[in-house]
């Protein structure tokens, strides 16, 4: 699908770098600074970026497939409308991110983190967000159904009606995370801190229930 048109007056915004090209299939680019760079609606299939800076970049309706990002910083970035398909952002920093209507398909995220970024709505299938801080993001009503999250850091997140059914959220850092009318049923709990959460409106399977109940004190005899 071709990118959407500009509106008029929406050019690259003021100190962009729009010289700076797209990398072919397959390159790798490493240690580079790509601050400010205007890549809107390109298509990057195979490239592998290391420790590269994106800051302040517009890669609106960028589309990615199979694309590594490996310890790249990506501050204050405008990803709206972007697809990714296979693609992995691997110990990035999306600091002040514009994430907005972002299309995560089969990817990971593992070890990146989202402080003060804006991430919904996004759409999020098959995709591993281990180790991932998440820290205070709003996330609400995202269906995140079959994610994994283990041992990442959703410290007050704000999960609310999110459909979590089946996601993998062993060992989470939960600690003042909202979740009321999210529903949990089959998803992987070990260690979730249930005495620190407010379950009003939470929907849980019978195994969750006991865990919730253990943590509170009562003895469960079969």
């Amino acid at each position: 699908m071709p990118p959407t048109p500009r509106e008029p007056g929406s050019g690259p915004s003021t100190g962009s770098r729009p010289h700076l090209r797209p990398p072919g299939p397959g390159e790798e680019v490493e240690d580079v600074d790509l601050a400010r760079v205007d890549w809107w609606g390109a298509e990057l299939d195979g490239v592998t970026f290391t420790r590269c800076r994106f800051d302040d970049a517009d890669l609106t309706e960028v589309v990615t497939r199979r694309c590594v990002f490996d310890s790249c910083v990506l501050t204050g970035v405008r990803m709206g409308g972007s697809r990714h398909s296979g693609s992995a952002f691997l110990s990035c920093r999306f600091d002040r991110a514009r994430l907005i209507d972002v299309v995560w398909d089969g990817c990971k995220l593992t070890g990146s983190q989202f402080p003060g970024a804006v991430l919904r709505p996004l759409t999020s299938t098959d995709t591993d967000w281990s180790w991932t801080s998440l820290r205070g993001v709003d996330l609400s009503g995202s269906d995140l159904s079959g994610q994994r999250f283990r041992e990442a850091d959703l410290t007050d997140a704000d999960l609310r009606e999110c459909d979590l059914t089946g996601a993998d959220l062993d060992r989470v850092r939960m600690q003042g995370t909202k979740l009321r009318g999210s529903d949990l049923r089959g998803a992987a709990t070990e260690a979730v801190p249930w005495r620190a959460l407010e379950l009003t409106g939470v929907r849980l399977d019978l195994v969750q229930a006991v865990q919730v109940a253990m943590a509170h004190g009562a003895l469960v005899e079969g």
